[in-house]
């Protein structure tokens, strides 16, 4: 079988996100830097997929998008008989998707708001949208939360795409706005996501790019090191 393309960038939670599951599921990928700053790649990319939205997994010429999409394509067609991110039982799998839709509409949105603030002129920062995606991290913080008290990971024992989704989104969320001391069974799932081997190398792979996020002032030094 031909090894699919990924158009990706290694800052991108999003695509952090198929990455780790990529890593997870041993598939191994076609990667390709993709630079949206560069209008002749930019120009190239919307004429592959008019969305112009990364990342995006190529598959023998056809264009597959969506995050969560790209990862389930992944586990059917690249690694059916090896580890799951997508339980095979319908209740745990719709368990998983729905945590999962948690965390890109709920950490990983308002983070991407948060970030997109501190890109826009000093005098257009800030204000009503940043305050209300704070808020909204701080509410699925509570929630998650309660959710990941007395579990190894979001959905359960099992690492899944709702871990997947998690890694990257609560990884950059918390650069932003730390997770509240009354939530210490989330601050211990942060840990042991940030230790997972799959998780740790996709990060550690991003570091050279960290000096381009936003918010890299939150970052702790063990990441990114201004002064290194």
């Amino acid at each position: 079988m031909e090894t699919p393309i990924l158009h990706f960038h290694p800052l991108s939670s999003c695509c952090q996100k198929v990455l780790i599951a990529a890593h997870v599921l041993d598939v191994p990928m076609d990667a390709r830097l993709l630079n949206l700053g560069d209008p002749v790649e930019r120009a190239a990319f919307r004429a592959l997929w008019p969305l112009g939205k990364m990342p995006l997994l190529v598959e023998q010429g056809r264009p597959i998008g969506e995050t969560s999409i790209i990862i389930e394509h992944l586990q059917r067609h690249h690694a059916a008989d090896g580890p799951r991110l997508i339980p095979q039982d319908p209740a745990q799998a719709l368990e998983v998707r729905f945590w999962d839709r948690v965390c890109d509409l709920y950490v990983m949105t308002p983070m991407q708001a948060l970030t997109a603030a501190l890109l826009q002129p000093a005098s257009d920062a800030g204000g009503a949208a940043t305050a209300a995606a704070r808020a909204t991290l701080l509410n699925s913080y509570a929630l998650l939360d309660r959710q990941v008290d007395g579990r190894r990971w979001l959905a359960g024992e099992a690492f899944t795409l709702a871990d997947c989704a998690a890694a990257p989104a609560l990884f950059y969320a918390v650069a932003y706005v730390p997770v509240p001391d009354a939530h210490a069974a989330l601050s211990a799932y942060v840990a042991r996501l940030m230790a997972h081997t799959a998780v740790a190398a996709v990060i550690d792979a991003a570091r050279p790019w960290f000096k381009h996020f936003p918010g890299r002032a939150g970052l702790a030094r063990r990441y990114y090191d201004p002064d290194a």
